[in-house]
């Protein structure tokens, strides 16, 4: 599964990608509006950091909107995919731009059925909202799972991007269930490495060591 972190915060970004551990980037209007910084100079600073998807969302909410905000987006580079709401004009614009080869995210993604239609658009990304659907009571992960089932049962090739994780356990559930990929806020990400136990074994294991009087290895 690739591991996508959901910030436009170019610091948090660099500080993550070293290790090779994140595949690509998801924004949207409100991280972009948060960090302060133009939209296209952000999107092109990101893809500089890492060669995978950089999903820019478009703002307008109309399809010949969402077509030509989208080209400005996707010729910033070649690893932007463009990201659009998941409308009747989103799924529209998002059928030109699979007739055109353009990757998309298809994201705001609460049903089932809108994610059987953003696979017939040609979504390359479809991005169900896992937390804000339990916040309303709903089930996210069993939205996931419906979605890989509907989706391996009729061969759409659309990847399921689950979105808007909230804790290290989705993140695992959603592997779990085979989902194409996973955006995560970078302290999610920063989570998953955590583990009480590994913190108790590597002390032991240096105190341990400390008590031999060697110091280092080299």
């Amino acid at each position: 599964m690739q591991i996508f972190l959901d910030t436009a915060e170019i610091d948090e970004i660099r500080a993550r990608t070293a290790a090779g551990l994140v595949d690509g980037i998801t924004t949207n209007p409100s991280l972009i509006a948060k960090s302060g910084a133009d939209i296209f100079e952000r999107i092109a600073e990101i893809c500089e950091v890492i060669s995978g998807p950089v999903s820019a969302e478009v703002v307008a909410t109309d399809t010949q909107g969402m077509l030509s905000e989208g080209r400005r987006l996707r010729a910033i580079a070649p690893n932007v995919v463009v990201k659009l709401p998941l409308t009747r004009d989103g799924l529209a614009a998002c059928r030109t731009f699979a007739d055109e080869g353009v990757p998309t995210n298809v994201t705001l993604c609460f049903s089932l059925n809108q994610a059987l239609l953003a696979a017939k658009a040609g979504a390359t990304f479809v991005s169900p909202f896992v937390g804000r659907i339990e916040d309303m009571g709903g089930d996210g992960i069993g939205l996931l799972a419906a979605i890989r089932e509907v989706y391996d049962q009729f061969g759409y090739e659309t990847g399921i991007l689950a979105a808007s994780l909230r804790s290290a356990l989705h993140v695992e559930e959603a592997a779990r269930i085979g989902c194409d990929a996973a955006t995560l806020p970078p302290k999610i990400f920063d989570s998953m490495v955590a583990h009480p136990l590994t913190d108790a074994g590597l002390k032991a294991f240096l105190e341990d060591w400390n008590k031999t009087g060697r110091g280092g290895l080299g």
